[in-house]
């Protein structure tokens, strides 16, 4: 009984570790759904020949290939992990049969499944831009497929390990770098011998052997580690991303050399060996992962606002943007479509805030408003032809995903175009969990705004401030509709010319309705600070008009030597972070104006 409680206490260890990691694994997904179906709803899969034999054109294709089919399982998140989580732990299987490792070493295992859990929760706004078909899933598959023929291959006699060298060579097409770390692998799970020395030469000029008889037309660095993610766009570069390839690759080589890591210490250390490698293995790969993730609410919101209005859920999304302190540009812009579509946007926009703030993003990716959402925003103010063009420009950079494909529909709809948008649902059917999609009917506030677009350029199509500079010109239109959107978008932009246009259309289209509490908040500031000769006259609330007051008493006592403007704006915002004035001289971050109209960015 004695003998056998270190066996006991040794393989506790060993499970309780297995388990500690399971559980963190089952929680980072958990608590990452929304990357994974955003991951779903941006991951290009096209049925058909011509996108199976584009993938298979290069090396590495057949996996991007079912990595790019197997993402489509993340339209239900926890379905989708449920399958990755399945491939991991047949990782781990064929990890400790291929390595040969015994007892507590079989810990070994998982971290290399934390350097591919890293990989899925790390990416950031890279998941809006990164061209890499098929990077969910084809890791992970292609790391198992390496596992299985090292199994196969030590499974042989070492006499046959050059054919499986050989082998090794002649699968780079399918498994790109994969199929570089079999062969080092093999290699390095026995001492060296003439075979070996053979295989190192395979290895090295395996690549420069492939480029030139086959992928002459591809660049020598995409063909050189082929499926080794890079991330690199015309305008970003992130090196970092890459690292948990690296390391993924860096472990699978230093485990054969450390499976008899026991040998190599001192006996009286061996004991503890077994008690203090799970340990480290399950700590390291939780360490690892947590240090490495993106996680930051206002992303994951992003995320989950964008799936509520795909669906047109604008009551969801007022949920959450209430609940929100400091909005990103994606917020804003969706909240005022939700506040369109449900009511009160000219009086609750700005008590639910208009100020952009920067979301959290370190690698400085270009990724904006227009990567996450601009399309489908562009579609329910009935720019159809902004939305058009901007779905085709991300689409072919970052594949035609779900998203793009939907949204192409719905506009295709909204233009009449009967054919067109067959053609796109049609290829949306093919994809799993979409067989039975169809875009929802055209409201009629979209085709009232439709009517609206003014033909005049204000901005650049390729700037946050375009549906800005466009809608607030719609000030000549008869719409009641278009003129509440001039005049928030007038008031956010704090143009007074525009506002007082959009003003006068705005009174002329809604007589005898109540005056919403923004509008005369801006009324009162314009009128005071920005008159113009043919201003008008309405009488306003008494109770807007003394807190106005009392708004520029507390701006006149708190603006002291030495203080910023940020400082005054922190200090008010508890008080008359509600209000447009607060927004007008604290909350505006400034924009590029541009056109005859309008000329100043504060009153």
């Amino acid at each position: 009984m004695e003998k056998n409680s270190p066996n006991i206490v040794s393989k506790a260890i060993l499970y309780v570790s297995l388990l500690a990691f399971i559980v963190f694994a089952a929680y980072i997904l958990h608590i990452n759904q929304e990357v994974l179906y955003t991951a779903h709803d941006r991951s290009e899969f096209i049925f058909g020949a011509p996108f199976f034999h584009r993938l298979l054109s290069k090396p590495f294709g057949l996996m991007q290939y079912l990595g790019a089919w197997l993402t489509q399982l993340f339209y239900r998140p926890s379905f989708g992990a449920s399958v990755m989580m399945v491939i991991w732990i047949l990782i781990f299987y064929a990890g400790i049969k291929a390595f040969r490792l015994k007892g507590n070493s079989s810990a070994l295992m998982l971290l290399p499944i934390a350097c591919l859990l890293t990989s899925v929760v790390d990416l950031g706004y890279w998941i809006y831009i990164s061209t890499i078909r098929g990077y969910w899933f084809s890791q992970s598959v292609g790391y198992l497929a390496m596992l299985l023929l090292l199994w196969a291959a030590r499974s042989t006699p070492r006499k046959r390990h050059l054919v499986w060298y050989l082998m090794g060579v002649c699968i780079y097409p399918l498994l790109g770098w994969f199929a570089l770390l079999f062969v080092l692998c093999l290699i390095l799970t026995d001492k060296p011998t003439w075979r070996e020395f053979l295989g190192i030469v395979l290895l090295i000029f395996a690549a420069s052997i492939w480029h030139t008889q086959f992928y002459s037309y591809l660049k020598f660095d995409d063909v050189v580690l082929a499926g080794l993610p890079r991330f690199i766009t015309p305008s970003d570069k992130t090196e970092h991303l890459s690292i948990p390839f690296w390391v993924l690759g860096a472990v699978s080589i230093l485990i054969p050399l450390c499976r008899n890591l026991g040998d190599l210490i001192l006996p009286k250390l061996k004991q503890f060996v077994p008690v203090i490698l799970p340990v480290l293995s399950a700590a390291a790969g939780i360490i690892y992962t947590s240090s490495q993730m993106f996680y930051d609410e206002s992303y994951i919101n992003e995320m989950r606002l964008v799936r509520y209005a795909e669906s047109d859920n604008w009551k969801k999304v007022l949920n959450v943007v209430e609940e929100i302190e400091k909005p990103t540009t994606t917020m804003v812009f969706l909240k005022n479509v939700a506040l369109m579509n449900e009511g009160g946007l000219l009086s609750r926009s700005f008590k639910m805030g208009n100020s952009c703030y920067p979301p959290y993003n370190p690698d400085s990716v270009h990724s904006s408003f227009l990567d996450v959402v601009s399309p489908l925003v562009y579609y329910n103010y009935g720019m159809m032809n902004e939305g058009i063009r901007l779905n085709f420009e991300n689409a072919i950079q970052a594949g035609f995903s779900p998203f793009y494909l939907k949204v192409l529909a719905r506009c295709a709809l909204a233009c009449g175009d009967k054919e067109l948008e067959e053609r796109y649902t049609t290829q949306l059917h093919h994809h799993l969990f979409y067989e039975d999609w169809q875009p929802a009917p055209v409201t009629a506030k979209i085709k009232e705004l439709q009517k609206c677009y003014t033909d005049e350029l204000t901005g650049v199509e390729n700037s946050d401030s375009y549906i800005i500079d466009i809608v607030s010109l719609w000030y000549g239109s008869d719409s009641k509709l278009a003129s509440e959107q001039t005049l928030l978008y007038s008031m956010i932009r704090c143009d007074s010319r525009r506002f007082w246009a959009s003003m006068r259309k705005w009174v002329t289209l809604h007589m005898n309705e109540e005056f919403p509490v923004h509008v005369q908040e801006a009324y009162i500031l314009y009128m005071d600070k920005a008159p113009e000769e043919k201003r008008m006259m309405i009488p306003v609330n008494e109770e807007i008009f003394n807190r106005y007051k009392q708004f520029w008493s507390v701006l006149e006592s708190h603006a002291k030597p030495g203080m910023t403007i940020e400082q005054v704006g922190e200090m008010m915002r508890e008080e008359y972070g509600d209000t447009y004035w607060w927004y007008n001289i604290f909350g505006l971050k400034p924009i590029k104006i541009t056109g005859k109209i309008g000329n100043e960015t504060h009153s």
